[in-house]
């Protein structure tokens, strides 16, 4: 492989919703953009693009990571700023999808780009090949579909698509450059209509539409029963409907029934009048606030299409149907399928018209079951594909209930399962990580880019292991420690754990990395379970103690310890997660990680150093006393508020990452990066930080966050319970009611931690918070 692609600046052609999110994306991995449009008669040419760039910042979930990354997004328009794209390495299309509109636009565009950059169209299912045939030779070997999903920020997959004449080379690079760079799972497809993501993904969404009319299941029903219970979004099948709009789904079954005419299920791509009736009145969903679902007030209105009329949405999967799930997936399947009931009828009739449709169609849109696997989990959010689902269930029986019921003539399309799944093993369609390729009847193992070298997948070797913890090695090269706990949540074990790994990994002049390989969630923070159960126990308050002292033990012994310590995160890093990322001596964060100290949810305040760490961190970002009480002042306000960061980059701006720490845009180089990087600071003979001593904001820092308590407290925005934690925490970030600039050592700062958590965990209103949050998983205002 010759050098890695470096994308500096980049275009998107068409300032749509995808356009320009993908232009977002662009920008989170570091890549300057031209987002272009049609011209407009305006004061402003580029007027299209402006507005685009504008809403960007308005979209939930936001599409933006980088603090005013909306700045690297430049308008532009197709008028006067052609010459422009002579500057971008890579330009993207993403217009409508319209064969015709798409060639025109090519032949306008085609002359401006310079003879090394990418084309790329991001079409959803039109022939790259017919894309290709209106570009001049010399650009075909440089142009290919290049599929984002929606959201291009936060769903995984994208679709390599190439034509005859794509270079093998570009394709290789590209896809290392979409992994590593951008933090995408690449899939490569076969060039047709609608290649392999949408093509089973609008399958899917047809077979649960025609069954549920068939069974006669309401809406609401339909998705309590094909969301989470499969393994899939919850916003399940209707509701994402709505999310994706109706008027959008009849366009694309229109598509396929154009775009697919020999295909055998072709009746099958209707939607029933309802849907369409609701499209004709303008119903088509969240956009124009009304599709299959409606909301008035607190309440959801579901359309009925017997009534003509929506109604509320109360209806229910029957329980018995829901008792199925909690048995291993080979019962439960098996006993949808005897099961008379409508809805267990109903649920097998899906699934089995999906693994129909799968099976029969695998050779002709992907090379083995690990596409249509990876393309379905990481497009469409589902827990497993429709493959690795079918295996799990059991290869060799589900099989032959397929051809049972096609025989009997229940299945959407009679034609017979193709010879390859008969030639396959009756183990299934993996071996290990191999996946089973029809074309070569054998198992292969996934594509061999030097990029995936990075994506270490190897539990490794076991060192030592406790009830919280397991350290472990892979390579001799680091000790790394993974939680045992349940979603990673820190127990007294942990800590104990931590504790002795640490030890260990200064004995063997190593590198310790702290790296979750269950979940992917870093941690959820302190384990609440057990404080409660420690402070039922004789003595408690004192078993509470211990374990906050234990608690700080670990976190300075992250610090000061004699080797590298490395945090490598992803998803929630909550509370005592984040106090442990806090002391680290380096992080590597994914894009997506989610981090902020929430114990104030429940009672309490950060006392594992967090607070600590954010009133040493104000004092050095500045020297002065009267800047420093504004980092003070914002430091309060978000632990008051347990703000939690939006991403990587955010958590930068809220000091819980420094600017030093690591943003990685792919999860799954965490470790290798983490690795590397502990590697780097051992060769470069690692010394610990010298303790510092913190100035304190003291009497008068204190006085003012008083106030602002005071003026929240008048304004009934806070409860007399909020009112004493904000109290406690406003003395520990001032550093007590010292004298301005008093300068104190980290330990007076733990100490006053340790007395403000202790007071508030002998409060009752703090375990009644504690407690409702075990219960419920939402936080108590009392």
């Amino acid at each position: 492989m010759k050098n890695p692609l470096r994308i500096r600046k980049a275009a998107v052609l068409g300032s749509g919703v995808m356009g320009a999110q993908i232009a977002a994306h662009l920008v989170n991995a570091g890549i300057e953009v031209m987002l272009y449009d049609l011209a407009s008669k305006e004061a402003s040419s580029s007027l299209l693009s402006e507005q685009a760039i504008e809403a960007l910042k308005k979209l939930k979930p936001a599409p933006l990571a980088r603090i005013n990354g909306d700045k690297f997004i430049h308008p532009a328009n197709y008028d006067e700023d052609l010459e422009k794209l002579r500057s971008c390495d890579w330009i993207i299309e993403a217009i409508s999808e319209r064969l015709d509109w798409k060639k025109n636009l090519y032949e306008k565009v085609f002359p401006y780009i310079h003879e090394t950059a990418l084309f790329t169209t991001n079409t959803s299912g039109l022939s790259i090949e017919q894309l290709a045939s209106v570009l001049p030779d010399a650009l075909k070997p440089r142009f290919l579909g290049v599929h984002f999903f929606n959201p291009p920020r936060y769903m995984s997959l994208v679709e390599l698509i190439s034509h005859q004449q794509t270079d093998p080379e570009v394709l290789d690079r590209l896809e290392e450059m979409l992994v590593s760079n951008l933090g995408k799972g690449v899939v490569r497809a076969k060039d047709t209509p609608n290649f392999i993501g949408n093509r089973i993904g609008v399958f899917a969404l047809l077979a649960v539409i025609h069954h549920a009319e068939r069974f006669k299941i309401a809406p609401e029903v339909v998705d309590q029963l094909t969301g989470s219970l499969l393994g899939r979004p919850k916003s399940a099948t209707f509701r994402t409907l709505d999310v994706v709009g109706l008027d959008t789904l009849v366009q694309v079954i229109k598509n396929m029934e154009k775009g697919l005419p020999d295909d055998p299920w072709l009746a099958s791509f209707k939607l029933p009048d309802w849907i369409i009736h609701l499209t004709e009145k303008g119903a088509f969903g969240q956009k124009t606030k009304k599709g299959v679902y409606q909301k008035k007030g607190a309440d959801i209105f579901v359309y009925d299409a017997e009534m003509d009329a929506y109604r509320l949405a109360q209806k229910k999967a029957d329980p018995q149907i829901l008792e199925v799930f909690q048995k291993p997936w080979s019962n439960p399947l098996q006993a949808l399928r005897l099961n008379p009931h409508p809805q267990a009828q109903f649920l097998w009739a899906c699934l089995r018209d999906l693994w129909h449709y799968c099976a029969y169609h695998l050779t002709t849109i992907a090379d083995s079951v690990r596409e249509i696997d990876c393309c379905m989990r990481w497009g469409y959010a589902w827990e497993e594909g429709p493959f690795e689902l079918w295996q799990r269930a059991g290869w060799e029986d589900i099989l032959k209930a397929l051809e049972e019921d096609i025989l009997a003539k229940k299945t959407l399309c009679l034609a017979p399962l193709p010879t390859w799944v008969h030639q396959c093993p009756l183990l299934g369609v993996y071996d290990g990580v191999r996946a089973y390729q029809p074309g070569l009847s054998e198992y292969t193992l996934p594509q061999a880019l030097p990029v995936y070298t990075r994506q270490i997948t190897s539990k490794g070797k076991t060192v030592f292991e406790n009830s919280g913890l397991r350290v472990w090695t892979n390579d001799d090269s680091a000790l790394i420690a993974s939680f045992k706990t349940y979603k990673n949540c820190i127990s007294l074990e942990t800590l104990i754990g931590l504790q002795e790994a640490i030890a260990l990994a200064e004995k063997l002049n190593k590198p310790f990395i702290i790296y979750q390989t269950e979940g992917q969630n870093f941690s959820v923070g302190a384990n609440l379970k057990q404080a409660t159960e420690e402070r039922a126990k004789p003595g408690g308050i004192e078993r509470i103690r211990h374990m906050v002292e234990q608690f700080q033990r670990t976190v300075m012994a992250l610090r000061y310890s004699r080797i590298p310590t490395i945090c490598a995160v992803q998803g929630l890093v909550l509370g005592g997660g984040c106090e442990i990322l806090m002391h680290c001596d380096h992080t590597v964060a994914a894009l997506e990680s989610y981090i902020g100290l929430v114990e104030v949810g429940v009672g309490l305040i950060p006392a594992a150093g967090g607070s600590k760490e954010l009133a040493l961190r104000a004092y050095q970002k500045t020297k002065e006393v009267g800047q420093r009480y504004q980092w003070i002042e914002k430091f309060f306000k978000q632990i008051a508020m347990a703000s939690v960061s939006g991403g990587a980059y955010d958590a930068q701006s809220l000091g819980y990452l420094r600017e030093s720490d690591t943003i990685l845009m792919n999860p799954k180089e965490l470790l290798y990066v983490a690795q590397q990087y502990g590697k780097a600071l051992l060769e470069a003979g690692y010394r610990p930080p010298l303790p510092p001593k913190i100035s304190v904001g003291g009497w008068q820092s204190f006085a003012n966050l008083q106030t602002i308590l005071i003026n929240m407290g008048a304004g009934r925005f806070i409860s007399e319970h909020d009112h004493l934690i904000g109290t406690h925490l406003a003395r520990v970030l001032s550093g007590g009611e010292l004298d301005p600039d008093t300068l104190v050592p980290e330990s007076w700062f733990l100490q006053l931690e340790l007395e403000a958590f202790l007071t508030l965990a002998q409060t009752n209103k703090t375990w009644a918070r504690v407690e409702h949050t075990l219960k419920t998983g939402k936080p108590l205002r009392n």
